[in-house]
């Protein structure tokens, strides 16, 4: 029942509705979506189960969690994406194969400038509109015309290909940190990812679309390119962007 105010006027007592925005316990709006996503205890559990997992869970791995057929288990996950409450992603960044699909919860995240996320998704409707082709291929292909452009303009241009790749993670909104490895490669842990609003619509192209971004990049810096891979959710806070590069390439530690 809606809360009513009383007017006094001439000793008249009026009495009218007013209406009052619903909001849930963080006094934001309820998002209708996201709280029938959570109408059953099932995807409630397996959402809490795939935020305690730091690097995400696999179909498999909540199947045999909650000894739920696989079809359920995928169904459960893919309701939570379309939500917004999770996020999915092949863990190749674009090498061969198909591995399986990893989720991983969604967290609040600065967006790319606003020209880079109409450009990521123009590309995306023109690579749904195909239809045919792959599609991984074709994005990670766009990506590396994109990343020799964004190396161009970067501000560490003419320096150690490593800063300038990190310049161009920096300007897209990636929040980027270098790593060194135990065996002396170099990883860029990319802990934002400025595009996730993208990612549920087509999470194969969107991850190839950055693989694209780094090996052009690293292309125009004068780096081998091949040597670069993209892991989502490679590790528990951050997208992993592993570089295998030769000397005089390699970054001290």
């Amino acid at each position: 029942m809606e809360p009513r105010r009383v007017l006094w006027l001439n000793d008249v007592v009026t009495l009218f509705n007013v209406e009052t925005p619903r909001t849930g316990p963080t006094g934001e709006t309820i998002d209708p979506q996201r709280h029938r996503a959570l109408g059953t205890v099932s995807r409630a559990s397996i959402l809490e189960m795939v935020r305690a997992a730091g690097t995400g869970m696999t179909i498999a791995e909540v199947g045999e969690r909650t000894g739920l057929h696989l079809s359920t288990a995928r169904a459960h996950l893919d309701r939570l994406v379309d939500a917004g409450l999770l996020v999915k992603a092949r863990a190749s960044g674009g090498q061969p194969g198909r591995p399986a699909w990893r989720y991983r919860a969604a967290i609040a995240e600065a967006p790319a400038p606003a020209p880079y996320r109409a450009l990521a998704a123009a590309l995306l409707d023109h690579l749904s509109r195909r239809g045919h082709g792959d599609v991984r291929a074709e994005a990670t292909r766009a990506g590396h015309g994109w990343g020799r452009h964004l190396a161009a303009a970067a501000t560490a241009t003419g320096g150690d290909p490593v800063d300038t790749l990190l310049d161009v993670l920096r300007g897209l909104g990636f929040s980027p940190r270098p790593h060194e490895t135990a065996d002396g490669t170099t990883e860029i842990h990319l802990h934002t990812c400025p595009f996730l609003e993208l990612v549920n619509r087509n999470p194969d192209a969107i991850c190839a679309l950055h693989v694209g971004v780094v090996r052009g990049t690293l292309e125009h810096a004068g780096a081998p390119p091949a040597g670069a891979v993209l892991e989502p959710f490679g590790a528990p806070d951050a997208c992993v962007v592993r570089l295998t590069l030769p000397q005089p390439w390699e970054t001290s530690a």
